[in-house]
């Protein structure tokens, strides 16, 4: 038995914040930020928006695409690095927000900007074996609300958004083999590095990151997850019809596309419109090239992701 994607769907919030704007918040400009990112705007929750409303309604998208109903899913799966509250989790949340309390396991992964990577290969391991039938996993984050607005080293890299798929069981093979790594020896690096001692907050909750680390660790690792997801099913680079990158940066992934081999033209590349929206990048991704009619049956795509801890993986599947 395997699994195999059968819908997507995507949500980016109406506010859009562009880098002019930042140019009036923080001392930055938009050719820098262009230059150095390839980020043009990004997307920014409303005050009374949660991760789980920007989930629901892509989740309402991916069902919809998949054509199934809604009680039909028996699995939740929901990556993200900002949930609705401490607990529970904001996948439970989002299964009661769907009607379908009761009806299946539901549970989150922390895995920061890999975290739709490691859920989407939990969730294949949960469909393939059979103890489960449709799968929901998502990737939704309000990354806006973890940024410090006067650091201009992060807080023009990200947005906000969702993005969902349902897995579901086949009897032709879906994703093919998933790999998935991880080194805390590099926790410090990219970090939100806040926690509560004796009842006090200590360090900071938003986001801090070493730049230059992170882009050449990066850009290594990633090359290295494409090449074992390959190595692993006897492909090469040229059989890749498309490259689903984490879209953190475009210098990251035009460098791991070049290092690989692989044309730009196979790269779906949002991170101008969304910037990195962390674990909702790859989903987002997926979803527009899917919506558009770029990825079709029978091609091969990569999906690929790094993020804080540092943890990293791929996902080869056949569409």
């Amino acid at each position: 038995m395997y699994s195999r994607i059968i819908g997507t769907g995507g949500y980016l919030p109406e506010k859009i914040l562009t880098n002019q704007d930042l140019e009036s918040m923080v001392d930055t400009s938009d050719e820098w930020i262009q230059t150095r990112t390839g980020i043009k705007q990004r997307h920014i929750a409303a005050p009374d928006q949660t991760t789980s409303d920007l989930a629901l309604i892509a989740s309402q998208n991916a069902i919809k695409a998949a054509n199934i109903s809604v009680s039909d899913i028996d699995l939740v799966i929901v990556a993200t690095t900002t949930p609705d509250m401490i607990f529970p989790s904001t996948a439970c949340i989002l299964q009661n927000k769907l009607g379908i309390a009761g009806n299946s396991p539901a549970f989150d992964i922390q895995a920061v900007c890999s975290g739709f990577i490691y859920a989407l290969a939990t969730a294949d391991m949960f469909v393939s074996s059979g103890k489960a039938r449709n799968a929901l996993i998502v990737g939704s984050e309000v990354c806006s609300r973890i940024l410090d607005w006067n650091d201009r080293t992060t807080c023009v890299l990200f947005g906000d958004g969702a993005g969902a798929v349902v897995l579901t069981q086949s009897d032709t093979p879906g994703i093919l083999s998933s790999h998935l790594h991880a080194d805390g020896s590099y926790s410090q690096i990219l970090a939100a590095p806040a926690s509560i001692q004796s009842g006090k907050m200590e360090g900071t909750p938003f986001i801090t990151m070493e730049g230059g680390t992170v882009f050449k660790f990066a850009v290594r690792v990633l090359e290295e997850a494409v090449l074992e997801a390959l190595n692993s099913n006897h492909l090469q680079p040229a059989d890749v019809d498309w490259l689903v990158p984490h879209q953190a940066n475009i210098r990251i992934i035009a460098s791991t596309a070049k290092k690989l081999g692989i044309p730009q033209e196979k790269v779906v590349a949002t991170v101008a419109q969304h910037g990195n929206t962390s674990a909702a990048s790859v989903p987002l991704a997926l979803d527009q090239a899917v919506s558009d009619g770029r990825i079709q049956p029978g091609q091969n795509v990569v999906l690929e992701g790094v993020g804080g801890g540092f943890t990293w993986g791929s996902i080869l599947l056949r569409w």
